[in-house]
């Protein structure tokens, strides 16, 4: 299912791309921008929609409802890639210090004669 709907992403996302570049610029003159040539909007008139815009808007809704639903799915599949710290072995108690050993004692040097 999820491999499914990766693909159905791709290829919606990658459609999308190509309608919007196959549609024609609405404003392309700066004039039209501000109320030139009879616009009445910021970017101009809308008019009629067309084949191509009722595509854009399908392929659209399909491309957020797919995101949507992989955000979704993504989240179940998530995990930490920070490794967790091994716990320290259990003690019940720690072990006594030993007793200091006493240092052997040094041995004079010998007496040297005169």
């Amino acid at each position: 299912m999820y491999i499914a709907l990766v693909i159905v992403h791709v290829i919606a996302s990658f459609a999308i791309m190509g309608i919007v570049l196959l549609q024609a610029g609405k404003g392309a003159d700066i004039g039209s921008a501000f109320g030139g040539a009879g616009s009445q909007a910021v970017f101009g008139s809308m008019g009629t929609p067309t084949v191509l815009g009722k595509i854009t808007t399908a392929i659209a809704i399909v491309f957020t409802i797919t995101s949507f639903t992989l955000a979704l799915m993504g989240g179940e599949r998530g995990g930490s890639v920070v490794r967790e710290a091994p716990a320290p072995p259990a003690a019940s108690a720690p072990a006594p210090a030993a007793a200091p050993v006493p240092a052997a004692p040094v041995p004079a040097p010998p007496a040297q004669p005169r």
